[in-house]
């Protein structure tokens, strides 16, 4: 199964790698939307600095949303997933291998560009590495939360809408707690490891939850 799991993630890893899609496009798109907040609320930094881990959040978990309906589509139109499901391998070891492999090209950016787009909604530098330390953990739970979605709507050619009003009720916890983290780092009313520790369980939890789910998902679509 190790094996089975390692040649899945290289795969989509390289196929990644080859095609650039949802990874360069989610980082557009979350660039687009801090750049253009700034812009509508105007030049108040004292505002900024109050909304901006939401600001840089709300922008992570939608540009995660981004080409999330390819996650097992294409697989699923090339006929590569009908031989995922012959295969020996466990359906929960495909799916936890393709939505790692999508994380580390969407999710993992996004927390790594944080710091820099903290400059355009004026975070301090504590402010800064709270939000990377708040996306590194809290972005797996909105990709494999996102990956359930995925799994049901993988048979329909433009299940992108279906896809966001089913799994974005189920987002707004790790944002809540995300964004919470974010600002107890800065001075908020309650210690920061409070609302980041749930933010880890809440991860754990999906990911548990978002495998099993996703993988009897594309089971039953055989």
């Amino acid at each position: 199964m190790i094996r089975s799991f390692n040649a899945l993630l290289v795969r989509d890893l390289k196929l990644a790698a080859r095609v650039g899609g949802s990874g360069v496009m989610g980082l557009i798109f979350f660039l687009m939307i801090v750049t253009l907040i700034p812009f509508a609320l105007g030049p108040d930094l004292n505002l900024l600095a109050r909304i901006g881990p939401a600001i840089l959040w709300i922008a992570a978990l939608l540009a995660t949303l981004i080409g999330l309906d390819r996650l097992f589509q294409a697989d699923q139109e090339d006929g590569s997933l009908d031989l995922l499901r012959l295969s020996h391998a466990p359906m929960e070891i495909v799916v936890l291998a393709k939505v790692i492999a999508y994380w580390l090209v969407t999710g993992l950016p996004l927390a790594l560009a944080a710091p820099f787009l903290g400059f355009l909604v004026a975070l301090s530098p504590e402010a800064m590495l709270a939000m990377v330390a708040t996306l590194l953990v809290g972005t797996p739970a909105l990709t494999f939360i996102g990956a359930v979605g995925a799994a049901l709507t993988s048979s329909l050619r433009r299940g992108g809408l279906i896809l966001a009003i089913l799994v974005l009720p189920f987002m707004i916890p790790t944002l809540i707690f995300g964004v919470s983290a974010a600002n107890a780092a800065v001075g908020g009313t309650i210690p920061f490891m409070t609302p980041f520790l749930v933010l880890m369980a809440l991860s754990l939890i999906a990911a548990v939850v978002g495998t099993v789910g996703a993988a009897a998902a594309l089971r039953s679509g055989e």
